[in-house]
């Protein structure tokens, strides 16, 4: 090779990495104005995002409001609840404590915690950390949530009845969410340590990280400054926004306890893709990080419809997928009121993270993939158009099937049996009981009221409308409207069948006299 080809070549090369460390135009001219055209057509009040690119922060900003009617903006110490974010950090923990020797993430549960059990005999036997950390228990995906959501039910009760959730894939083979296995993760952190999973992960990451402003328990949410309060517009038949309560998530909290802010977030993400490194200081070792991010489990290899997935795993509290021919780890969070997502791409030294404080829009999701497309220089599609209509289909469905029930219960219908019949104590195993009695005004109007043993603060109504059937509205919006059915016998009901929303569980849940 000659000089002149080869000193073409370097300039070549030295051209390419000056246009690859360039910030593209889509961030620096072009963000803000879709982000708020976004958050004004899905009815979002405030958004919080962070980009942190080769080791800085090239974008903090805050936009909109905390609450609806009020002054105060979004900023980026803004705290939203990020929910399902919570889980790398509590994987991050046992992969540390791993890589101090102090277990294994091959470890059998039993070891550390000999009440675990779940439904299959050898399972029990076999299950590992590593298997709670990357989802493969084979139960169906988030089955227990309505019964922990919100609810008395201890973190000890969440792991005890793991052992009643009938699979419904294969061990280690299917994957599936369970917010409970994490939670029984999180049950060896102290077992280990001597420090509840909370304070380890306080001492051990978010303090040498100078996460000041984030918090693993959302118990005194509404106590601190700066919040941003929780809206969704899912539950009517009109789609209003409407605020809803906070959840207080703390028996969930190794799955979803965590609340923080950009700010705090984006020095996790440097962390993560400076090799565990943090203003210089040593954080974490890399191999920690690397435990984590290996692939464990498949979720998918279908084609996503809008984004060039080609394929997607499970690794340990963080999701692995190929996009744009780059490795991308990114993880959603959902709790009511509110959605958050977190995505980092080690090879682009690339960082991304998007709160929103509505729970019924994917913006949080698609703004990640615009930002992703603008990074790998693809050709500019609006990533949100498809999330939006997909968004605007929802909606008018499950505002149909509302309206629908009610036009049932306008009917005044009679129900077959008296309202007493259907009254008294109902027990699901994996929740407990519930207690169905005749609504106060139900003189005029055929309705029933059900108190449930282990959410105190939460009651349902429900509205005859035929057939032993009764619409179901439950006292906190966010678990939904839907049908409610008794089965009966001999002139009484034996059983009914609640269900909340999808966002809360799938599954409905069977209570019998």
């Amino acid at each position: 090779m000659n000089k002149t080809t080869y000193r073409l070549i370097l300039a070549l090369l030295l051209h390419q990495l000056k246009i690859f460390g360039q910030t593209p135009a889509f961030v620096t001219d072009s963000l803000d104005t879709y982000i708020k055209r976004n958050m004004a057509a899905s009815k979002i009040p405030g958004l919080a995002i962070a980009i942190v690119e080769n080791g800085k922060v090239i974008v903090a900003k805050g936009y909109g409001l905390r609450q609806v009617g009020k002054s105060d903006s979004v900023d980026v110490n803004t705290l939203f609840y990020m929910a399902s974010n919570t889980k790398l950090f509590t994987a991050t923990a046992l992969a540390s404590l791993a890589d101090q020797k102090k277990l294994s993430l091959d470890d059998k549960i039993l070891t550390h915690l000999p009440d675990f059990a779940l439904y299959d005999t050898l399972a029990t036997k076999m299950a590992t950390i590593r298997d709670l950390l990357a989802n493969r228990l084979g139960v169906k995906s988030y089955e227990g949530d309505f019964v922990y959501w919100n609810s008395d039910y201890t973190m000890q009760d969440v792991m005890k009845n793991l052992r009643l959730v009938k699979p419904a894939g294969q061990f280690r083979q299917d994957y599936s969410y369970s917010n409970a296995g994490f939670v029984t993760a999180g049950l060896v952190i102290p077992k280990v340590t001597g420090q509840s999973w909370n304070s380890y992960v306080d001492q051990t990451i978010l303090k040498p990280l100078g996460m000041t402003n984030t918090y693993l328990l959302t118990a005194n949410y509404a106590k601190r400054k700066n919040i941003a309060y929780g809206y969704t517009n899912c539950c009517t038949s009109g789609g209003e926004l409407m605020q809803v309560a906070f959840d207080n998530l703390d028996n969930l909290g190794p799955a979803g306890g965590m609340v923080s802010s950009v700010n705090d977030i984006s020095k996790w993400l440097i962390m993560q893709l400076d090799s565990g490194r943090y203003e210089g200081k040593r954080i974490l070792p890399y191999s920690v990080l690397e435990a984590t991010r290996r692939a464990s489990t498949i979720i998918t290899y279908k084609k996503h419809p809008i984004a060039p997935f080609t394929y997607e795993f499970y690794c340990l509290g963080i999701g692995l997928f190929d996009y744009q021919h780059m490795d991308v780890y990114s993880h959603a969070g959902g709790a009511f009121g509110f959605h958050t997502n977190v995505t980092f791409v080690p090879s682009r030294k690339l960082g991304i993270v998007v709160l929103i404080n509505q729970d019924n829009s994917n913006f949080h999701e698609s703004l990640r993939f615009q930002i992703l497309d603008a990074y790998a220089k693809a050709p500019y599609e609006d990533k949100n158009a498809y999330f939006y209509e997909r968004s605007l289909r929802r909606d008018k469905k499950q505002s149909q099937d509302i309206k629908e029930l009610e036009n049932r219960v306008a009917k005044n219908n009679q129900p077959p049996m008296p309202l007493s019949a259907y009254t008294g104590t109902y027990r699901n195993p994996l929740y407990g009981t519930i207690r169905i009695e005749v609504a106060p005004e139900s003189k005029s109007k055929n309705s029933l009221l059900i108190h449930f043993q282990h959410h105190p603060d939460l009651t349902a109504r429900l509205d005859y409308m035929d057939k032993d059937e009764f619409r179901i509205t439950f006292s906190n919006p966010r678990f939904g409207i839907a049908p409610a059915l008794f089965s009966t016998q001999n002139g009484k009901g034996v059983s009914v069948d609640v269900k909340a929303t999808d966002f809360v569980d799938f599954e409905p849940y069977r209570f019998t006299r």
